[in-house]
This record gives C-alpha cells, structure tokens and sequence, in this order.
C-alpha cells in the first residue's frame, strides 16, 4: 500500500509541476517515450537502478542519452528519483501517468437523463461542472428510462443527484421529520 501512495505522490506532484511548465501533454508523450525506450533497453533500466553506479554518472548518462529528445523538466525529475532512492519507481510511475492522464487531465463522468438533453444544456451542465470543481470532464451520456427526471451526475465517487426521485425523497423524510 505505501508503495502505491509512493507512485502516486511523485506522479502526481511532477504532473502538477509539468502542467504549468512543459504541459501536461508533452509530459504524458514524454513518460509514453521513456516507457517503449525501458521496454526496448532493458540495460537502460538496470543501469540506471545499479548500486554499482554513483549519482553523478547516472544523471550524467540521463543527460547524454536523454539530453535532446526529452526536457529538461522531465530529466530533472528522473535526477530527484535518483537522488531520492526512488528510480526503482520510475515503470510504475510512468504506468501511472499514462493511465490517469490518458485523457489529459479530464476526468471521466457520466451524465444520466431519463430523456435525450439538448447538445447546450449538456454543454451548460458541463461548463458549470468544470468552473465548480476546477478540472476539466469527459462525459458520457447514459440515458436512464427508469428515472421519473431530471439528471445524475457520476464522477468516480461523486454523485450529484438532481433526479426527481431524489427530490421526492428528501421531502418524503422532511414531511416525516414535521410534528403537527
């Protein structure tokens, strides 16, 4: 469990910086490149993990091989992990990366409507998500017949409820909660 916070911290933590100086997409095709290389090269990995080798020559070897398809960003980052003692991280980060920002940041969500929703409304919905929550979604529509209306937003453990149903409910338990 810890080594998974431990992915995720420095994935996380590098993105954000990546976001406001490369890119989160140079960022992503970057860890993409480094992947298919390790895959490739199985040395590249290995020597870069070696006890035998010291901290200067690894990140002097990041430079020469890395140096002009890579950014200085990124090769900072594979130096911290060395420094760190975290290079042995690097695959699972790297799989982090390319599952969680596979869509470049945007967060999947699904939309379910009882009935199909104008292209504005759902456009309307979306924007009014985006600047609430300040992250960018992609949604998916899922049209739910069973629903007397309204609509249900599902974003991973988020659920906002704006159904008739639900509003029928919260004042069935208001009306139970009244005394006369």
């Amino acid at each position: 469990m810890k080594e998974i916070i431990v992915v995720k911290r420095y994935s996380e933590a590098f993105m954000d910086f990546a976001k406001e100086t490369i890119g989160l997409k140079v960022a992503v095709d970057e860890f993409k490149a480094l992947k298919l290389l390790m895959q490739s090269n199985p040395e590249f990995e290995e020597f870069l993990a070696s006890f035998e080798v010291s901290e200067n020559e690894k990140s002097d070897f990041i430079d020469k091989v890395l140096g002009e398809d890579y950014s200085r960003e990124f090769r900072q980052f594979l130096k911290l992990l060395i420094e760190k003692k975290r290079i042995d991280k690097l695959h699972d980060i790297a799989d982090y990366i390319r599952v969680a920002y596979a869509h470049l940041g945007e967060t999947e969500a699904i939309l379910k409507t009882s009935f199909p929703l104008d292209l504005d409304l759902i456009k309307e919905i979306k924007d009014r998500l985006e600047r609430k929550f300040n992250r960018s979604f992609r949604f998916y529509i899922d049209l739910d017949g069973s629903m007397l209306g309204g609509v249900q937003v599902i974003m991973g453990n988020t659920i906002i409820d704006g159904t008739v149903a639900r509003r029928l409910s919260d004042l069935k338990e208001k009306l139970l909660t009244v005394r006369v």
